[in-house]
C-alpha cells in the first residue's frame, strides 16, 4: 500500500514546521515543493523531504505531483503562504481532491478587487482609490484627505504598507514603491486608503465558523507590523456579534468559506470596518494562541479538511492567551 503524502507548496518559517508536525501526527508523509527549499531551514534537522520546483509554474507543479503519485498516494495538497494559495486550488482541482476555490482566492488576494466586492456587498470598508503613478497617488490622497494609507494592491505581511500623514511622507513613500526599491510580483498598483482610526481586531475563521476574535497591537505608525496579539478580545456581546456578522458578510461577498480565513478590523466610531480579508490561516503565533485559548488546533483541522476527513472545531476550554514580539527599530 502506497504511503500517504501531504504536499505543501512553499511554507513559512512560523507555520511551516507546524504543518509538518501536524501532518506527521496524522500519519502523513509531508513533502514540500519549493523554488528554494533552503529558505525553510526547519527541513534539515527533521530530514523532511523537500523538492526544488518553480512554484510559479502550474505545469511544473502538476508534473512534479504526477511524478510523486508513482510512489505515494497524494492525500492532499495545501500551503501556508498566500502567494501560492490560488495555485494550490488549481492543483487540487486538477487532481480532483478537496481544496479552495482558486478564482475566489485570486479575487481576494487582489486588494483592489477585494475592496470593490466588499463595497458592492455593503460591507463597511475605508474609502479607497487605486493608483498606478505618482500623479494618481497625489490626486487620490487629495480626494480622500490626509492622512492616508499607501499599500501595494497585491502583497502580504504588511510589506510596503505605510501611513502617510503629510504630502512629504506621501511623496517619499510613493517614490519608494514606484522607484525600483520595492519588488513587485505584478504590475505596480497602489491602494490609497482612508486611515481608519480605532483599536485593531482579528477574526480567525474556519469554513463559515468564527473560531476566535483577538485584539491586535501594531505598535506606533507609520508602519504596520503586528507586535502583539491577545485572545479573547475584550468586547461586549453586541460588539462581538457585529464583528461575527461582518465576517460572515465578507465570506459571502468574496465567495470564501472553504478552509481558513483571517479578517482584520478596526473598531471606529461607526463600528467594525474591514481592513483586510486574507483567504488563509493567519501566520506568526496565531495558531498556537488559538490552541492555548480554545483548545482548537487550526492547522490539524485544516489538514483534516484538505485530506477529506471531518474536522472538529469544538472549543475544549476558554482561556486567555497572548503573545508579544520584540521588533528591531
Amino acid at each position: 500500500m502506497a504511503r500517504r503524502a501531504l504536499i505543501l507548496i512553499e511554507g513559512t518559517r512560523s507555520n511551516g514546521p507546524l504543518y509538518v508536525k501536524a501532518a506527521q501526527r496524522l500519519g502523513l508523509h509531508p513533502i514540500t515543493l519549493s523554488a528554494d527549499p533552503s529558505r525553510y531551514d526547519y527541513h534539515a534537522p527533521e530530514r523532511i523531504e523537500a523538492i526544488r520546483v518553480d512554484t510559479d509554474n502550474l505545469d511544473a507543479l502538476i508534473h512534479e505531483c504526477s511524478r510523486l503519485r508513482a510512489t505515494y498516494e497524494i492525500a492532499g495538497i495545501t500551503a501556508a503562504e498566500e502567494e501560492v494559495y490560488a495555485t494550490v486550488g488549481k492543483l487540487c482541482r486538477h487532481f480532483d481532491i478537496p481544496g479552495p476555490n482558486p478564482e475566489s482566492v485570486e479575487r481576494c488576494c487582489d486588494k483592489f478587487v477585494q475592496r470593490q466586492l466588499l463595497a458592492e456587498a455593503g460591507v463597511p470598508i475605508p474609502a479607497y482609490r487605486v493608483a498606478a503613478n505618482a500623479a494618481e497617488v497625489e490626486s487620490s490622497a487629495a480626494e480622500i484627505g490626509l492622512p492616508v494609507i499607501l499599500k501595494p494592491a497585491i502583497g502580504s505581511g504588511s510589506s510596503g504598507v505605510q501611513l502617510c500623514r503629510n504630502v512629504d511622507e506621501l511623496a517619499e513613500h510613493t517614490t519608494y514603491l514606484l522607484g525600483g526599491k520595492y519588488i513587485w510580483r505584478s504590475s505596480p498598483r497602489i491602494l490609497v486608503e482612508e486611515f481608519a482610526q480605532g483599536p485593531n481586531y482579528s477574526a480567525e475563521i474556519m469554513g463559515s465558523e468564527v473560531i476566535g476574535i483577538a485584539t491586535l497591537d501594531f505598535g506606533h505608525p507609520p508602519h504596520f507590523v503586528a507586535r502583539g496579539c491577545t485572545y479573547p478580545a475584550l468586547l461586549t456581546d453586541g460588539e462581538h456579534r457585529r464583528i461575527i456578522d461582518c465576517s460572515l458578510s465578507c465570506l459571502r461577498a468574496l465567495d470564501l468559506g472553504w478552509g481558513p480565513t483571517n479578517i482584520e478590523f478596526k473598531w471606529t466610531k461607526l463600528g467594525p470596518v474591514v481592513i483586510e480579508v486574507n483567504p488563509r490561516l493567519a501566520g506568526g503565533t496565531v495558531p498556537q494562541l488559538v490552541q492555548l485559548a480554545y483548545g482548537v488546533d487550526l492547522i490539524t483541522e485544516h489538514i483534516k479538511l484538505v485530506i477529506g476527513h471531518e474536522w472538529d472545531l469544538r472549543r475544549r476550554h476558554s482561556h486567555i492567551a497572548a503573545a508579544r514580539k520584540l521588533l528591531p527599530d
